[in-house]
């Protein structure tokens, strides 16, 4: 657990931070009102031709980038928040090298594994997915797409895993961070994925992803790990640092939102000109037996609703539901037997259609 004093320092370098590196005025203004692929071009737009620094240059912009209040190297792989990690780096002096063990030395990880875009230089040194990590735990994590495991075939000594997936539409060996640190890399994912749009003629493919493109399971998985692990005063940091030195930013840590416009209707495989607003409200969400859908507008409507899981598939269909106004009757949806996890509902009138998350517990 962090000293008052160590949270003083973290509290101040924050403030100097934020003091020098704001959003700048206007930076988002052209993705404004935009959602779905339009709205992750007009990022691509705004985050492209940042400034790229060499690979070697790294170990030192880490210094600014990724240091704890203490001065240790802030690695995600052996970080034990609100606890004692097993062990901690010393910029520099405990650089890799070879290691043969956890607390052997730090590298540096490419989340976005560098295989997955045949190590094309700009992306090779792009630091919004490159984390310095324990040698020996990258190693392990190879490139292997992230995701939740069941039995861990082995686990680092802060607990992040290497097994069999569990998550729907993937079943191979993954690498599971702490919960802690997921959103984060959830949101690194999704920067990738748009610095390179159109980008990406000369990448590789993975079972995560094709190019730039994230697959649909791979998509689920990071939008829950991002609600499960919201934006971090960390992040924050991280991103108005490298701020400094690409003079880029993570539009999905600035705006996290954006990431449910664009890849809940990726993974639905809904086109984004067909999102609407409506007045509907689905309780109690999380749910594990049934859930109600209600119309909470002024005016009855006759809808149809669709349910999908996180491959895209359509696991339900109801169709001619008289919706009433002001909440005045409610359409029940018996989940009991879904598997647990999240879903989307799409409630659709005419040509428009509005879709939801919900989590079957």
């Amino acid at each position: 657990m962090k000293t008052k004093s160590q949270l003083l320092i973290v509290a101040f370098s924050l403030l100097l931070v934020n003091l020098f590196a704001q959003i700048p005025t206007g930076y988002y203004n052209s993705a404004q009102g935009l959602t779905g692929a339009q709205l992750k071009t007009a990022l691509h737009n705004i985050i492209k031709n940042h400034t790229s620094v060499s690979y070697a240059s790294l170990w030192t912009h880490y210094q600014t980038t990724d240091k704890k209040s203490n001065g240790k190297v802030w690695d995600i792989y052996s970080d034990v928040p609100n606890g004692t990690p097993p062990y901690e780096f010393t910029f520099g002096t405990n650089q890799c090298g070879s290691y043969a063990a956890e607390g052997d030395c730090y590298n540096r990880e490419h989340s976005w594994p560098q295989s997955w875009f045949n190590s094309a230089t700009i992306p090779s040194s792009d630091m919004f997915h490159i984390y310095p990590t324990d040698g020996k735990v990258n190693g392990l994590r190879s490139n292997y797409s992230y995701g939740d495991v069941g039995t861990a075939l082995w686990t680092s000594l802060n607990g992040s895993k290497l097994g069999f997936c569990i998550d729907s539409g993937y079943n191979q060996t993954v690498f599971e961070p702490i919960d802690e640190y997921k959103g984060d890399l959830a949101r690194g994912y999704f920067y990738m994925s748009t610095r390179y749009e159109g980008e990406d003629a000369a990448w590789a493919s993975s079972a995560g992803t094709n190019k730039a493109t994230i697959l649909p399971w791979q998509a689920s998985v990071l939008l829950q790990w991002s609600h499960q692990d919201p934006v971090s005063a960390k992040e924050i940091a991280r991103n108005n640092a490298i701020y400094q030195i690409q003079h880029n930013r993570n539009p999905y840590i600035d705006n996290p939102q954006w990431a449910d416009s664009i890849w809940t209707i990726i993974s639905t495989s809904v086109t984004e000109e067909n999102v609407f607003e409506t007045n509907t409200l689905i309780y109690p969400n999380p749910a594990s037996n049934n859930f109600q859908i209600s119309n909470t507008g002024n005016s009855d409507c006759v809808a149809t609703i669709s349910v999908y899981n996180m491959l895209g598939q359509r696991i339900d269909y109801f169709e001619n539901i008289k919706l009433s106004r002001n909440n005045s009757s409610q359409f029940s949806v018996n989940c009991e037997k879904w598997t647990a996890g999240m879903y989307f509902i799409s409630i659709s009138k005419a040509d428009k259609i509005k879709i939801q998350r919900f989590i079957k517990e």
